[in-house]
């Protein structure tokens, strides 16, 4: 095929993928399209513009692999004025992003967040950024179970409503927390569960109201020991970096198995949870990386991860799109549904971790 038919040919593929969402399917037979025509280009070197092709070309299909990385937006219109949202892990990331575009639907946002100078700081950065004044901070640690039930008693006596409560935090690091439960374990899963806990009756109060915890596609290689669990405080310290993202995926399939649970406790309430996956963010949570790591991961980040706002689309999707009500308890990616595996949806396992918690 000549180089000008290969052209034509690759044209009509970017066309084509510009009135749709490009899947990955797509994407990759882009790239190893514009790799063959670049080849053809340099071995038979036919003229001085194919160099120009190129360049040209390769922008075209970097544009859109980055639509694609981007992933799906939010459509939800709805109007928050009047409601109240807590968010936890606020302070930066998807977490700020997600506080900005409620706090701009009209929404009173709760900033929850452990550190009392990024959080005072992100207040400013988020009112300014969304237009509202109605953002505030509460200290929140969810290292610390006292923590946990000091905000929720504080936020009971000074807020009348709760219509949305965002489990955002998480860690990516070794550690304990103040309990001497692994910082992972006890941040990602067990700090929400609790939170959760002692917010559901404010919930209750102002239906239809919503849970949304953020979750990790990792979700898919936990799993969870419940002996250890059960006589090891320590579960999920981490001692090497190999051991840090088994203990991570253990803590996010919990989330899963949470809101799995949760929803079924919800039954009638008119309260509905959802997890979800944001995809993979170019945010903060790197910087629990070790200093290599994050030079390594800066350039592959830049390229192939989602921005904050867009990694906070799902997670706006959950927590305000209209018609999902029946989903309550089900997992989400890229704005909507996604199957996920048997050990993510075992009634048994959930109700046990549940007891467990």
């Amino acid at each position: 095929m000549s180089l000008q038919k290969q052209l034509v040919l690759l044209i009509r593929l970017l066309q084509q993928v510009g009135h749709c969402n490009p899947g990955i399917d797509t994407g990759i037979l882009l790239i190893v399209l514009l790799v063959h025509f670049c080849l053809c280009c340099i071995f038979t070197f036919e003229m001085a513009e194919e160099i120009l092709l190129i360049a040209g070309v390769a922008i075209a299909v970097l544009f859109i692999f980055r639509i694609y990385v981007r992933g799906a937006q939010c459509k939800s219109k709805a109007k928050l004025h009047g409601k109240t949202v807590i968010v936890t892990g606020s302070n930066t990331g998807i977490g700020r992003e997600t506080a900005v575009d409620l706090a701009r639907r009209g929404a009173r946002v709760i900033l929850a967040c452990r550190s009392q100078v990024r959080g005072e700081v992100a207040v400013a950065i988020v009112q300014r950024e969304s237009g509202s004044k109605n953002v505030v901070f509460m200290q929140l640690d969810l290292a610390s179970l006292k923590s946990v039930r000091s905000f929720a008693e504080t936020f009971l006596k000074t807020e009348r409503r709760l219509d949305i409560l965002i489990n955002n935090a998480g860690v990516y690091m070794q550690g304990t927390t103040d309990d001497g439960l692994g910082l992972m374990f006890g941040v990602n899963h067990l700090g929400h569960f609790l939170l959760t806990n002692l917010l559901l009756d404010r919930l209750k109060e102002c239906v239809p109201s919503r849970i949304v915890t953020v979750s990790s596609y990792l979700h898919n290689y936990g799993n969870l020991d419940f002996d250890t669990l059960r006589t090891h405080k320590e579960f999920g310290v981490g001692e090497s970096p190999g051991s840090v993202f088994w203990i991570y995926a253990h803590s996010k399939l919990c989330n899963v198995l949470f809101t799995h649970e949760l929803a079924k406790k919800l039954q009638g309430t008119n309260v509905t949870c959802y997890s979800l996956h944001p995809g993979a963010v170019n945010s903060d949570l790197s910087r629990n990386l070790n200093k290599m790591s994050r030079r390594l991961l800066k350039p592959i980040a830049a390229l192939f991860f989602k921005d904050v706002e867009a990694g906070a689309q799902t997670t706006l999707h959950c927590a305000v799109q209209e018609g999902i009500e029946s989903l309550s308890g089900r997992y989400f990616s890229n704005c909507a549904v996604q199957k996920v595996k048997a050990k993510a949806q075992d009634d048994a396992v959930a109700k046990k971790l549940w007891e467990q918690a």
